[in-house]
């Protein structure tokens, strides 16, 4: 009852402001009577007409329904459904504006949380803006009062799956099939027990696991089995933790991809891996070079993964240790080192967030050079080891320009780092996620 009265208190009338910058996450910023209002769907010098749609003690929430004097950064929205889907949320904005947003965002947030400022700032890695996510969640939900199941995301903030036809964000197999998804899972008798669809792709296969909270009749197998075999997917269930994912066409398939000529890295749909294939590609050509990999170099690579950047330097270094706490990730790295004859590159599984890397055998002789590429909290807790282990020079990679630039500020202000170079790579366009490299050598 108390959620139902906050909404009849917000403002029912559109109200006109004019844009006095961007947040971080590409909302415009105005103000009334001293209070701050996000307004989606607004660009910095527009005036704008919008409605509210939250209301806080300290800033309110609000989108767009008119804007009176576009700016030269508005473009028109590819996407049928932009602004519905809570999938992207910069679509509005030209691909250059875009780009100066996130390049912005890494050099507040450097300032801001780090205190630090590189001696330059690099070019953005840039590559193809449609099309290009290979690993994607789609929701999957039956709606009596549409009479239909919807695959897809959610919408803009809500829990609700939006009604979406295509994704133009998605590599098209898939996100020009979203509709034939829900209507093939709309003829299965479990088609209320279907909970999500993992999407991963490589260059020539399309996996897609069904989260199936029920087991599966024959029946609703083999229908699931006839959509694969007519849309050349690779079909596999999941009945419960990552464990249970186990495929049913064909019963041993095997995606892979290549980080460069001459590898070739096998994975399964539920690893995790880089979710735009061409900024992968360039951007582990960058983080090499950012390395100044040698032969005689002795390098540690900490949150490895499956070793996409491992492998690659192990082609170019004496050796190669990759660290990573997922121990199935750990097999994967240690079957694809296998796989491409790199006796070289050697992967240990540890918990980086509590592992003191000194007590390691393989740790021991130190590293001169270190590559990082952590989750979204960061490294904070290792960095205090990496200048033990004798790293003259560490390429960092991050998904979250706040803990970067958190990260940097101890590298540079207390362990005696300087801050080579940062940039930006645009591994998600249109939407605000800003993935970034920066590089540190010894002071």
């Amino acid at each position: 009852m108390a959620r139902r009265n906050r909404r009849r208190q917000l403002p029912q009338d559109p109200v006109t402001v004019t844009i006095e910058s961007l947040s971080h996450d590409g909302r415009g910023i105005a103000r009334i009577e001293g209070k701050t209002i996000f307004i989606d769907g607004a660009l910095t010098g527009e005036t704008v007409q919008f409605l509210y749609t939250k209301k806080h003690s300290k800033f309110d929430e609000g989108k767009t329904i008119s804007v009176a004097n576009p700016a030269d950064d508005r473009v028109e929205a590819k996407c049928q459904h932009f602004g519905l889907c809570g999938g992207c949320s910069l679509m509005h904005m030209s691909p250059e504006a875009q780009l100066t947003l996130k390049q912005n965002t890494l050099m507040e947030q450097m300032s801001h949380f780090g205190k630090v400022v590189p001696q330059e700032w690099l070019a953005p890695l840039t590559g193809p803006l449609w099309g290009y996510r290979r690993k994607a969640r789609l929701g999957v939900k039956h709606v009596p009062k549409k009479e239909r199941v919807l695959v897809g995301f959610r919408e803009k903030g809500t829990p609700y799956l939006a009604l979406l036809e295509q994704c133009e964000v998605l590599d098209p197999r898939v996100g020009s099939r979203l509709a034939d998804l829900g209507e093939m899972i709309g003829t299965l008798a479990a088609y209320n027990r279907i909970a999500q669809i993992e999407v991963a792709m490589d260059d020539e296969h399309v996996a897609l696991v069904f989260r199936n909270l029920d087991a599966l009749s024959d029946a609703d197998q083999q229908i699931l089995i006839r959509f694969g075999q007519d849309n050349n997917f690779l079909i596999y269930l999941q009945s419960g933790g990552p464990d249970t994912v186990t495929a049913i066409l064909p019963l041993a398939p095997q995606l892979s991809y290549s980080p460069e000529p001459g590898l070739t890295l096998n994975f399964e749909p539920n690893d995790f891996t880089q979710v735009n294939a061409g900024i992968n590609q360039k951007m582990i050509q960058k983080a090499m070079g950012l390395l100044d990999i040698s032969a005689q170099d002795r390098i540690l690579d900490l949150f490895c993964g499956l070793g996409n950047f491992s492998l690659p330097m192990a082609k170019r270094a004496n050796e190669v240790v990759g660290v990573e706490g997922d121990a199935a990730l750990v097999r994967h790295a240690q079957s694809n080192a296998a796989l491409n004859k790199l006796d070289n590159a050697v992967f240990e599984q540890a918990d980086l967030t509590k592992t003191t890397l000194k007590e390691y055998p393989w740790a021991k002789a130190g590293f001169n050079k270190i590559l990082l590429d952590p989750p979204r909290s960061g490294a904070f807790e290792v960095l205090p080891q990496l200048a033990e282990l004798g790293a003259e020079r560490i390429v960092y990679v991050s998904c979250n320009p706040a803990t970067l630039a958190r990260d940097a500020g101890e590298l540079v202000n207390e362990l005696g780092y300087t801050l080579l170079s940062a940039g930006i790579m645009d591994m998600f366009p249109h939407t605000s996620h800003v993935e970034s490299i920066a590089v540190f050598v010894k002071a």
